[in-house]
């Protein structure tokens, strides 16, 4: 009796346990079943994305230290994503585009002039998307199919060596350049492999008159005749600039701005008087990238609100992003007054080769 009442005991305590178990495993079920028709509703979706993760390969014009600056902070939101980047002038990434163009070995170009950007556009060589931002940026600094974005505005101004010049007795406009009284005292960055200069060039033919580059030829060979000497790149140019080598160039208010508060650089600009070409400075990403979702991911932080911000007031960027805060931004910004003249931007781009061969072959060396 005594076994037989225990072995009844277990028995009962074995059932209990199956029926309690089936009962957690019914109403975990029963919850799944649950969580599953509210996904599928859309009312509670719980996502866990992955981290994006491989590799970003970045070709730049930009001043280096500023971009590994920004790429720090990329990495700290994104940091499975290795970064890679090399710089260069704006021309000399177009061309390395082109050679690359069924191969290419860049994501994200960062940092080129409106014509190479509209002439990467036409050659196919550059994505096509529509960013967050998109609606932030004017037409006229903006692909409209999407396939480059402005990022900054970069009036390109005189630049003075504030030892020897001031704001009153430098150039006060483009033509005041050919005055004999600056000869020799022009230092040029040299033009060919340089975006900026390139540009620059292009518009004072623009700006003599689009109908036909004579005029501007002929103000360019008095230009030439005034020039000391073209440098080989942007360090050679600031430094012959600071040792008195010359007293005067032609360069985007960015870097001027940069060197004369961040350095000791004896540097200072002069806004012409009849305005400045005001050029857009973007980004695009590369048409068939290897990593297009890394590259797309770093446009979008490049343009976050945040960092636009940032990139004011550390690195003197104008930006094209209409939506900024003007309170937020800093004092040189608030106080600008971006004159401009009439340009053809289309016009250039398409010009712009067969101008700046001509430059090259006929007039470069050829003034004095």
């Amino acid at each position: 009796m005594k076994k037989a009442y225990i072995l009844g005991f277990f028995l009962m305590l074995m059932l209990f346990v199956l029926t309690a178990c089936n009962g957690k495993d019914q109403q975990k079920s029963t919850n799944d079943a649950a969580n599953n028709d509210e996904a599928s509703d859309g009312k509670k979706t719980e996502v866990v994305a992955s981290s994006p993760s491989g590799k970003l390969v970045i070709y730049t014009g930009r001043d280096e230290e500023m971009v590994q600056n920004v790429i720090d902070q990329f990495n700290e939101k994104y940091p499975d994503i290795e970064v890679e980047f090399l710089t260069m002038g704006a021309q000399q990434i177009l061309e390395r585009l082109r050679g690359e163009k069924a191969n290419p070995q860049a994501d994200f170009w960062w940092g080129g002039t409106q014509s190479a950007l509209i002439v990467g556009a036409n050659e196919d060589l550059l994505h096509a998307w529509q960013p967050s931002f998109i609606d932030s940026i004017d037409g006229a600094h903006k692909d409209l199919e999407g396939r480059w974005f402005g990022e900054m505005l970069l009036p390109e101004v005189i630049m003075i060596n504030s030892d020897l010049l001031t704001k009153e007795t430098g150039p006060q406009d483009w033509d005041d350049l050919l005055d004999p009284k600056w000869k020799d005292q022009i230092l040029i960055r040299g033009v060919l492999a340089s975006g900026t200069m390139r540009t620059i060039y292009s518009s004072m033919i623009v700006r003599q008159g689009a109908d036909s580059p004579d005029k501007g030829y002929e103000w360019l060979l008095q230009l030439d005749a005034n020039t000391k000497e073209y440098t080989q790149d942007p360090n050679a140019l600031y430094l012959k600039l600071t040792r008195q080598e010359g007293s005067v160039s032609l360069w985007n208010l960015q870097d001027i701005l940069l060197k004369k508060y961040t350095t000791d650089y004896p540097f200072d600009y002069i806004y012409p008087k009849s305005g400045a070409p005001i050029l857009v400075d973007g980004v695009a990403v590369v048409n068939n990238a290897k990593n297009l979702e890394n590259a797309k991911l770093f446009v979008e932080f490049l343009f976050e609100k945040e960092m636009v911000t940032q990139l004011a007031n550390d690195y003197y960027q104008i930006p094209t992003r209409s939506d900024i805060d003007k309170a937020s931004m800093p004092e040189w910004y608030q106080e600008l007054d971006l004159k401009t003249f009439d340009i053809d931007w289309q016009l250039m781009s398409d010009k712009e080769a067969e101008w700046m061969e001509y430059w090259d072959n006929n007039i470069k060396g050829r003034g004095k």
